[in-house]
């Protein structure tokens, strides 16, 4: 099932897609999935971001290979770090590049939508706490990060979490391609069978630190490959099973 989240009629709602159509749902579906009869073509709707999350976990260095890149030592436990909600944006929208940066890089993930309150969760019963997947783009300056020597400033950024296109709530996480593709060209593939944490994992972990909500989102780290892009770049996020999560890369002109 893809649930996605749209404007439609000067209103926001929520609805399952099917093919062209999109089937509305009656209030969230963190409280069940029940249809309201009502139905809209796709192409009359805006997608927005799938979930309004009250944070998203990001995993730093879960990918074999994208630790081998960057000649970094596997780490010990996962390498977590928050991106605020005021980063979140939906498909078609545009990343604004900070005057503040010189290098903002694409990162390719796997995102993972929690679907009811989670904390302290085992590893055995972990993914009952899944509503489903989407794409997330973790954008990054990188030249600050680097500055800093810490990823807040870096990762939270307004526009520097792009999400969606859709919550497929029946994936294999534990084998799905991730890729990216800037301007048309690909960049990044990778399979989740390279991460070195799971989801369960990082789930059972990221639940014993802090209380995970509702819409809340864990993005599971980027395969080899993370790269710059500029003004005037079009990225895509490719994630068998899910779709594709577009973008556009534009100046600050604040």
């Amino acid at each position: 099932m893809k649930i996605v989240r749209f404007a439609a009629e000067g209103r926001v709602k929520y609805g399952v897609l099917h093919g062209d159509k999109v089937q509305t749902l009656r209030g969230t579906p963190f409280r069940g999935i029940r249809l309201t009869g009502e139905a809209y073509s796709l192409d009359s709707v805006s997608l927005m971001a799938p979930c309004q999350p009250s944070k998203i976990v990001a995993i730093g260095l879960n990918y074999r290979t994208h630790a081998q890149e960057l000649k970094m030592p596997l780490p010990a436990a996962p390498l977590i770090f928050l991106k605020p909600p005021t980063a979140v944006i939906g498909p078609e929208e545009c990343i604004i590049y900070p005057a503040a940066s010189s290098r903002v890089d694409y990162e390719a993930e796997l995102a993972v939508v929690i679907g009811k309150a989670a904390r302290h969760v085992s590893t055995t019963n972990a993914l009952s706490y899944v509503l489903g997947y989407t794409c997330c783009n973790d954008v990054t300056a990188r030249d600050l990060q680097s500055q800093d020597g810490q990823w807040t400033r870096s990762k939270s950024f307004d526009t520097f979490a792009p999400t969606g296109p859709c919550i497929e709530t029946e994936l294999d996480a534990a084998n799905v391609s991730v890729a990216s593709y800037l301007n048309g060209e690909r960049k990044q593939q990778g399979s989740t069978s390279d991460l070195i944490y799971s989801v369960p994992d990082l789930i059972s972990f990221v639940s014993g630190i802090m209380t995970l909500l509702p819409g809340d989102v864990i993005a599971t780290g980027t395969p080899v490959g993370v790269g710059p892009m500029f003004p005037g770049d079009t990225i895509e996020i490719r994630i068998d099973g899910i779709g594709t999560l577009r973008n556009y890369v534009t100046k600050d002109r604040s």
